[in-house]
């Protein structure tokens, strides 16, 4: 009796080859992988907006909040964290792991009514909620511009 299934997918393979490019990124010239802006997984996000904010919603179970950065630079929203792997139990044999463990990255430019200096967190249940209020808009003027000679 076995517990593993054999997969009909084609593609299965790749998973090795994307693993076996990534370890050897990890030794490049120039140092760490984290430098190379490389993730080993994406947590999922949903964007939406109202009248009044932007809300962007990131999934991130078994991430620990001290394992979260948020940040804001030139318009641009940085969400940074590592879900870290659990270390097998005494006793316990795995038979599979499908959960992706290490560090992430997401980016998000944000747009030009977006006050990025009143930007809020909140970190509930593996649902890290961002909200980013809108400024108020303003509206840009049309005038013609004299040409010399």
């Amino acid at each position: 009796m076995t517990l593993m299934k054999k997969s009909r997918d084609p593609l299965a393979g790749f998973g090795s080859l994307q693993e076996a490019v990534r370890d050897m990124l990890a030794t490049w010239p120039f140092g760490e992988r984290e430098a190379l802006s490389i993730a080993d997984w994406t947590p999922s996000c949903n964007v939406s907006e109202t009248a009044e904010e932007y809300r962007i919603e990131a999934e991130l179970p078994g991430v620990k909040q001290e394992d979260l950065e948020v940040n804001v630079e030139d318009r641009v929203l940085t969400l940074r964290g590592e879900r870290r792997e659990e270390r097998e139990q005494k006793g316990k044999k795995v038979h599979r792991v499908e959960s992706s463990y290490g560090s992430f990255m997401r980016s998000f430019t944000l747009p030009n009514d977006a006050d990025e200096d009143k930007v809020s967190a909140e970190y509930k249940d593996g649902l890290l909620s961002l909200r980013i209020p809108r400024t108020a808009q303003q509206e840009t003027k049309a005038r013609n511009v004299q040409i010399k000679s």
